[in-house]
C-alpha cells in the first residue's frame, strides 16, 4: 500500500479523491493495455480503448488527424475549448504506444504480443490521465470544476521526434496556458513524487555513421582500409573526443547501441554501419552538437583511411519545469498525501518529447513513483521486466485532480 497521508497539507480538503470502483475499473483498464502494447503510431486499439471510455462518460474526445491518439476537454458539456475565450485551460498529457522488446514478467497480465511490451509506463501515464478526466467531468457536471481542462493522449513518444509535434500540429495546445505530465520512476517508492524546477531530462538525438573502404585480405591490412578497425576507433574515440569539445557541465554524450561490418574472419569488409544516441544535458549546447558529432566522426575516420557519412537527426530538447507550474504540482501532491510525499529529484540523461510542448507554453512533469514499498528489486525502464505498483495509478489520478481544482482557483 502507499505511504499514508501526511496530515500537514496546505490546502485542506479538496473534491476528487478516486471512488474506490473507478480504482479498480481503471487498474483493469491498465492491464489490459499492457497485455495489449501497440507501437508508435500504430496504437489504434489504445485510442479506441480511451475514446470508449471518454465517450462513455459523456465526453467529445477528437482523434488526431493520423487516426492515433486523442485530445478531450472536460467542462463547457466536454465541447472544444476555443482559444482566445475564457483564461487558458490546464492540459494533461499522456502517451500511448510501447517499446519494441519482449516482456519478460510472469504475471497474469504480461503482454499477449511477442517482442512488444509496456517497459516504460505509458500504459500507466494513460490511465492516469484518463482517470483523471473521469473523476473531473463528474465535478464538472456538479459545478465544482472551476474552468475546463484537457486531456492530451498523445501517440508515439518513442519515435524520434515525437509524436507530442503531431499533436501539437492538431492543435492539442489551442487555448492552452499550463501543461502537466507523469512519468513512472521504479526508483521512487509508491505513494511519492519526484519534483525539480528547471531541466528533469536531457536533449536526445540519434546519430548513424557509415564507414566505407576498398576492402581486402586480412594478410595485408596494409595495402587498404582496416575497416574493423576504424570503426572500433570511431566507437571508442570519438566519445572521448566530444567530451573535450564541449563544456563538461553540458553532460554532452554519445553512447553506441549498434556496429554492424563484416562476414568473413579473413576478409577485410567495405562497409561499417554505428548507430546511437546523442544526450545532453545543457539546450545550448545541444544546438551544437550535430556540428560537433560530424567533426569528430570526419576526424577519426580520416585518421584510418575511412570514408564517412553520417545521418545526424534531431530528437527532443530537455524537458525544462517551469518554476511556477511545479509548486502547483507541488501543491497539489501536499494537499491530497502531505508534504513528506515529495522528494527532490534528480535531472536525468533521458529524453522525452513532452519538452516539445514546453516550447509553447509553460508546465511540468513530475517522476510518479511505482516501486513497492519495501522492494529492494531493482528495475528500470525500457527492460522486460519492468511492471509498477498499481496503487500509483490512484496517487497519479489524485494528483492531476488537485492541480486542476487549484490551478483553476487562482486569480
Amino acid at each position: 500500500m502507499p505511504c499514508e497521508a501526511d496530515p500537514e497539507t496546505t490546502d485542506g480538503e479538496l473534491p476528487g479523491a478516486l471512488p474506490p470502483g473507478l480504482r479498480a475499473e481503471l487498474i483493469a483498464f491498465r492491464r489490459d493495455l499492457h497485455m495489449h502494447p501497440e507501437l508508435g503510431n500504430r496504437e489504434y486499439r489504445t485510442t479506441a480503448a480511451v475514446r470508449a471510455r471518454l465517450e462513455k462518460a459523456g465526453l467529445r474526445p477528437r482523434t488526431l488527424t493520423g487516426g492515433t491518439g486523442l485530445i478531450c476537454d472536460v467542462g463547457r458539456d466536454g465541447a472544444a475549448y476555443p482559444a482566445g475565450r475564457g483564461r487558458p485551460v490546464l492540459a494533461l498529457r499522456a502517451d500511448l504506444d510501447a517499446l519494441p522488446i519482449p516482456d519478460t514478467k510472469t504475471v497474469p497480465y504480461r503482454s499477449t504480443i511477442p517482442k512488444m511490451a509496456h517497459a516504460c509506463g505509458h500504459d500507466v501515464h494513460t490511465t492516469v490521465v484518463l482517470g483523471a478526466g473521469l473523476v473531473l467531468a463528474e465535478l464538472a457536471e456538479k459545478g465544482l470544476l472551476p474552468h475546463p481542462v484537457r486531456l492530451i493522449f498523445q501517440p508515439a513518444e518513442e519515435v524520434l521526434p515525437g509524436g507530442a509535434l503531431d499533436a501539437i500540429e492538431c492543435g492539442a495546445l489551442d487555448g492552452v496556458g499550463r501543461i502537466l505530465a507523469v512519468h513512472c520512476d521504479p526508483k521512487v517508492e509508491v505513494g511519492k513524487l519526484g519534483l525539480r524546477t528547471g531541466a528533469i531530462t536531457s536533449a536526445c538525438d540519434r546519430v548513424e555513421v557509415a564507414l566505407a573502404g576498398p576492402g581486402g585480405h586480412t594478410a595485408r591490412p596494409h595495402l587498404t582500409t582496416d575497416l574493423v578497425t576504424a570503426a572500433a576507433r570511431v566507437a571508442a574515440d570519438v566519445p572521448a573526443v566530444l567530451a573535450r569539445r564541449a563544456d563538461a557541465r553540458s553532460g554532452l554524450s554519445l553512447t553506441w547501441g549498434r556496429l554492424e561490418t563484416g562476414h568473413a574472419c579473413n576478409v577485410i569488409p567495405q562497409h561499417a554501419e554505428l548507430s546511437g544516441t546523442v544526450r545532453c544535458l545543457d539546450v545550448h549546447t545541444w544546438r551544437d552538437a550535430p556540428d560537433l558529432v560530424h567533426a569528430a566522426v570526419d576526424e577519426i575516420a580520416t585518421l584510418h583511411r575511412a570514408k564517412s557519412e553520417i545521418t545526424y537527426m534531431r530528437g527532443v530538447p530537455p524537458v525544462v519545469n517551469d518554476p511556477e507550474v511545479t509548486a502547483l504540482l507541488r501543491r497539489a501532491m501536499t494537499a491530497r498525501r502531505g508534504r513528506y510525499a515529495l522528494e527532490d529529484t534528480e535531472q536525468s540523461l533521458g529524453g522525452e518529447d513532452f519538452s516539445w510542448y514546453l516550447e509553447h507554453v509553460p508546465g511540468a512533469m513530475a517522476r510518479l513513483g511505482v516501486r513497492p514499498v519495501g522492494d529492494t528489486t531493482r528495475r528500470d525502464l525500457h527492460c522486460g521486466d519492468f511492471d509498477v505498483d498499481e496503487d500509483a495509478i490512484g496517487v497519479g489520478v489524485e494528483l492531476f485532480t488537485a492541480a486542476a481544482l487549484l490551478d483553476g482557483n487562482r486569480m
